[in-house]
This record gives structure tokens, C-alpha cells and sequence, in this order.
């Protein structure tokens, strides 16, 4: 029988090779983007992601325009999700030849209208042809205070877990897109995604936010991550969790790509940092559950354990 590898075990396979190499003053493997402290108290953060074409986006679902947008917001919501300010991005693009004019320059249009958006410099990056379809590869620059980084190993037992948006309305998106319908509000949704680097920003400064992630892969999937990192368990409640408009608890749980963060707070100030998150932004942070001692993540529907199986986005 042929066991398939999971992206989890893949990452724990390299990570496990790489760790004799000398670090050579970074923090890698495991969180949204690496570390590298620097001078004055300050640390540069480093995150890359791919966009693929097929598996991420359907070319005939998005405009370059919106594709070039997109493609810069999933990384800077990673350094948002450490609390730090994006200032620099590299980009690499393979193009098969239908995509090598026009379409390009529509790309790099919505490129630089995000980058203009967030005052995010275009350092570099690399170009080459593709035979099957177009690949984009970013990596994102960012800048934080090292003693206010927010990893994903810092959850603590009792802190409270929060959502900073309503969740769902992506895969909401992505399920009109896969049935051909193109033109939906909740399909313009998922291809326009809007990171939270204010919020990340805001949230990175408070010392009663422990761990911190952005909801990339879905709530189901993400959630482990923390747990996983912190060496914790968690309770969450179905029935707490936001769900947008056109999506359900499972789809909000699942869905994934939508880009809001993902937080653990001492619970003694949780209600504060709800109240004040309000006042700044206009939008509520949602308690889903809390953190626990020990090690497993127990769904909660009306007070009572559930088994959902529910998981996010696979990447392999």
C-alpha cells in the first residue's frame, strides 16, 4: 500500500534534514515567515508562497489585474500575521507564451496597484517561459520589533482564541467559480483578498496577544498549526464560529483563503482587546473557544463535544 505524504510531513522531512545546517542567526521552519534579527531591537521577516495555475486560480475566473493583486496580498497577510509592516517583495513568474504580453502587463498593473496600496517596494524576482500554465512565485520583505513578534508557539492554556473577520465567504467564492459562475459577489471575494496588515500591525504591538496566524488553508486546518507549535489543545465552538453571508459553519470552518487573522489573548484582557479592536477598526474580534493543557483540538456544539471532521485546504 502507498502511504501518501502529507504537507506536514513533508515540511517536518526537510525541516529534520536542514537542522545540522548552521542557522546563521535566522528562525526558520514553522511559522509564517522566518526571522532574522537585526539591529536596534528590530527583526526582518521573510515569507514566500506560489500561485499556480489549475490548482490556485482558473484563468478564466480572474483577471490578470485581480491575479496580480492577489498574488502580493497572500504574502503580506503572512508577515501581518506576525505583527510586522511588509516593505519589500521579490516576484518570479513563469509564463507560457499566451501570457507573455498583454495579460503580463494587466499582472504587473494589479502588482503595483497593491504594492502602491501597502508602500511595498519591488526589489527583484526572475522570469522565464513555461510549457503548462503560469506559476508565481512572491516573496515578501518585513520589518518588526523582535520582542513583539508574534509566533505560532506562544499560545498559552486559557488564553482565548479569536478570529479577526467573518469566515466563509472565500470558499463561498470558490464554489461559484468551480459551478462557472463567474460574476458573484462572493466569487469577486475570493479573488480579491484583503490582508490585514493594519490589524496585524495593531494586534503585533499588544502584549496580551500570545500566538498569531492568518486563516490561509481554513480555521479546521490552521488551528493545528497553533496547537501543533505551542504544544496545547483547544476547544472551539461550532456555533461562535462567524460565518459570512453565503457560507456556512462548515464552509467558514474549511473554506480557507481568507486571510483574516487567527489569535490566542490572555483571557483577562480579552474583553478589552475585543473592545478596543472594535473602536480601531470598525469590526468585532469573534471568541471561537480557548486553549487548553493538553494536546487534542475538541469541538464544541452548544456546549456539548461534536466530532466534525472537518479539514481545510490539502496541499498535496
Amino acid at each position: 500500500m502507498i502511504r501518501t505524504m502529507t504537507e506536514f510531513d513533508f515540511i517536518r522531512r526537510i525541516a529534520a534534514r536542514f537542522a545540522a545546517l548552521p542557522a546563521n542567526g535566522f528562525e526558520g521552519i514553522g511559522d509564517d515567515c522566518a526571522v532574522l534579527p537585526v539591529d536596534d531591537g528590530e527583526a526582518l521577516l521573510f515569507t514566500s508562497d506560489l500561485l499556480t495555475e489549475g490548482v490556485h486560480f482558473l484563468r478564466a475566473a480572474t483577471s490578470a489585474r485581480e491575479l496580480g493583486r492577489k498574488s502580493l496580498a497572500v504574502n503580506l497577510s503572512d508577515v501581518a500575521a506576525m505583527g510586522g509592516r511588509p516593505v519589500a517583495t521579490l516576484l518570479s513568474l513563469s509564463l507560457p507564451t499566451d501570457a507573455a504580453g498583454d495579460w503580463a502587463e494587466e499582472f504587473m498593473q494589479g502588482y503595483y496597484e497593491s504594492s502602491e496600496r501597502f508602500g511595498v517596494a519591488l526589489v527583484g524576482g526572475d522570469t522565464t517561459r513555461s510549457e503548462s500554465g503560469i506559476v508565481i512565485d512572491v516573496t515578501a520583505i518585513g520589518r518588526a520589533d523582535a520582542a513583539r513578534i508574534k509566533r505560532r508557539s506562544d499560545a498559552r492554556a486559557g488564553d482565548t482564541v479569536f478570529v479577526a473577520g467573518e469566515l466563509g465567504a472565500s470558499g463561498a467564492g470558490l464554489r461559484d467559480i468551480l459551478a462557472g459562475r463567474y460574476d458573484t459577489p462572493l466569487a469577486a471575494v475570493h479573488r480579491n483578498p484583503q490582508p490585514q496588515v493594519a490589524e496585524g500591525l495593531w494586534l503585533g504591538a499588544k502584549p496580551e496577544v500570545h500566538a498569531m496566524m492568518d486563516l490561509s488553508d481554513g480555521l479546521a486546518s490552521d488551528i493545528r498549526h497553533i496547537l501543533e507549535r505551542s504544544h496545547c489543545g483547544a476547544v472551539l465552538d461550532t456555533e461562535r464560529i462567524p460565518c459570512a453571508a453565503g457560507a456556512d459553519t462548515r464552509l467558514a470552518a474549511c473554506g480557507g483563503e481568507d486571510y483574516k487573522l487567527l489569535l490566542t489573548a490572555d483571557s483577562a484582557h480579552a474583553e478589552r482587546l475585543a473592545t478596543d479592536f472594535l473602536k480601531e477598526f470598525g469590526e468585532p474580534l469573534y471568541p471561537v473557544g480557548y486553549i487548553t493543557a493538553g494536546s487534542e483540538l475538541v469541538w464544541h456544539e452548544n456546549g456539548r463535544p461534536v466530532e466534525p471532521h472537518w479539514q481545510g485546504f490539502l496541499h498535496f
